[in-house]
């Protein structure tokens, strides 16, 4: 079975007195376990919005995502179905890291850990896990730190680390390296790709070809479809 099947998905913006504006029309994928996807194409062309959908952030206008095999839009129960997957399924790679500047850096990589969903392990055994992580992205001997005190560079790889906190089965990435230097974003893929216990699932957008390449697949988003 696919780890992630995406079944015709579409999505349409309305706004009064205006026709709809289609942004995704008829997207359908699927992802298998440990595969590493790239979905590439022009600024506008629906990525991020297929991402946050992918990820069960947005919801589609048509269609439906398949994670694991159960529905993220589809039948009773959704929408707490969508919070229990994102907590135990999936973690979330932004260009912006979105880390919380009032928190040090061990505190944010916690952050997806106080749900409520899917945490058997004690506050202990959590927090070891969050400082093992940072350790493994190079980050072991700055723990205390703000995010205002670390390098963009710094500050991915903590989002690297928030994102693999509760052992996802795949990563949904948004442009990962965007805001960082060549050297820099080349750091953070490898991390992204090899920084897990077992193999990651990850779909990931971007516009760099050099990091598309890096992938096993690359899909090209198109006015809405994918070409």
């Amino acid at each position: 079975m696919s780890l992630l099947e995406v079944r015709e998905i579409a999505k349409e913006y309305r706004l009064p007195g205006q026709p709809p504006i289609r942004v995704l029309d008829g997207v359908s994928f699927m992802v298998e376990p440990g595969e590493h996807v790239a979905v590439v194409g022009r600024s506008g062309a629906g990525k991020t919005t297929l991402l946050n959908i992918l990820g069960g952030l947005d919801r589609p206008t048509a269609g439906d995502v398949l994670l694991a095999g159960e529905s993220l839009f589809r039948g009773f129960g959704a929408s707490r179905r969508r919070t229990r997957l994102r907590a135990t399924r999936v973690g979330f790679v932004f260009q912006s890291f979105h880390l919380m500047p009032e928190l040090d850096i061990v505190e944010n990589v916690l952050l997806p850990t106080m749900t409520g969903f899917g945490c058997s392990s004690s506050r202990k055994e959590i927090r070891a896990r969050a400082c093992e992580l940072l350790a493994k992205v190079g980050l072991g001997d700055r723990l205390d730190h703000l995010p205002t005190e670390l390098s963009g560079g710094e500050q991915q790889r903590v989002a690297l680390a928030r994102a693999l906190i509760t052992r996802p089965e795949i990563v949904f990435a948004d442009e990962p390296t965007g805001n960082l230097d060549a050297l820099t974003g080349e750091e953070i893929l490898k991390l992204l790709f090899e920084v897990n216990e077992s193999p990651l699932a990850c779909v990931m957008v971007t516009h760099s070809s050099a990091a598309a390449a890096k992938c096993d697949r690359t899909l090209t988003l198109d006015k809405g479809r994918l070409g």
